[in-house]
């Protein structure tokens, strides 16, 4: 069974920033001209082909269940699987993460879980060398790294894969020499369920309070260098603001 999560719990704090609280609104559902103008609606058909589809919410959460009953297709509401954090206002990224693979170690004879963030945009060909690997995956992007925003993925001396990032948003440092740094796509494709079962429940008895990065790390960590295939996303948007949504919309249309 091959099974993709989409984490969208976030309260999109930016996303909704001088905005009246009753017009307030989950980023991952906002949409303008058509309610097909969306980021999940958009990332729901590039994992379509996978068996299961986890979905974990939080903020607003009645608004996305109502919404994916009447945009989503029928094929695709029948593999979605909705999964409520109620924690997504206290606890950072991980705890959806850890959510969404509790959910998918549920099912039997998994293969393969892909993983990617529900606010972000794509282009096609790369997602798809993304779901055609035969190998796991980390992803980077083409964006300058700044420290305030970037997740920064880098490979030391031991060519292993380290991420840094700062939830302050803040300045960062690495701490060791390294021979590539990357700006990271936010995209994973994990291949060996049982270590990643390992490494959430790491997370949930010693890190709980980390992002995603917690868990993200410890299954990396846990792989051999060899068995990881590296992918650059040629085209990628956080969406994190009005004015992202509107560049990624843009780009839909043509």
């Amino acid at each position: 069974m091959k099974i993709a999560i989409i984490t969208v719990a976030g309260i999109s704090s930016r996303f909704n920033r001088d905005v009246p609280e009753e017009e307030k609104t989950l980023k991952c559902i906002y949409w303008e001209d058509d309610p097909k103008n969306t980021l999940i609606y958009q990332l729901l058909n590039k994992v379509s082909s996978y068996d299961r589809i986890i979905v974990v919410g939080g903020f607003k959460f009645d608004d996305l269940e109502s919404y994916l009953s009447k945009n989503a297709s029928p094929e695709l509401n029948e593999k979605i699987a909705l999964c409520g954090n109620d924690h997504y206002d206290d606890l950072s990224s991980g705890y959806s993460l850890y959510l969404g693979v509790k959910e998918a170690l549920s099912y039997d004879d998994v293969d393969e879980i892909l993983f990617v963030e529900g606010d972000l945009d794509i282009d096609d060909e790369s997602f798809s060398n993304v779901i055609n690997s035969q190998k796991n995956v980390i992803t980077y992007n083409r964006e300058p790294i700044y420290s305030n925003k970037a997740v920064v993925l880098y490979q030391n001396e031991n060519n292993d894969y380290k991420y840094l990032f700062n939830s302050d948003h803040g300045l960062l440092a690495m701490e060791e020499p390294f021979k590539a740094i990357f700006n990271s796509g936010q995209t994973w494709k994990f291949m060996d369920a049982e270590i990643l079962g390992k490494a959430n429940r790491y997370f949930k008895n010693n890190i709980i309070e980390d992002t995603n990065l917690g868990i993200i790390q410890k299954y990396f960590d846990l792989i051999d260098n060899n068995e990881i295939e590296v992918i650059e996303l040629k085209r990628w948007v956080n969406c994190n603001t009005r004015d992202d949504y509107k560049i990624i919309k843009e780009y839909w249309s043509k």
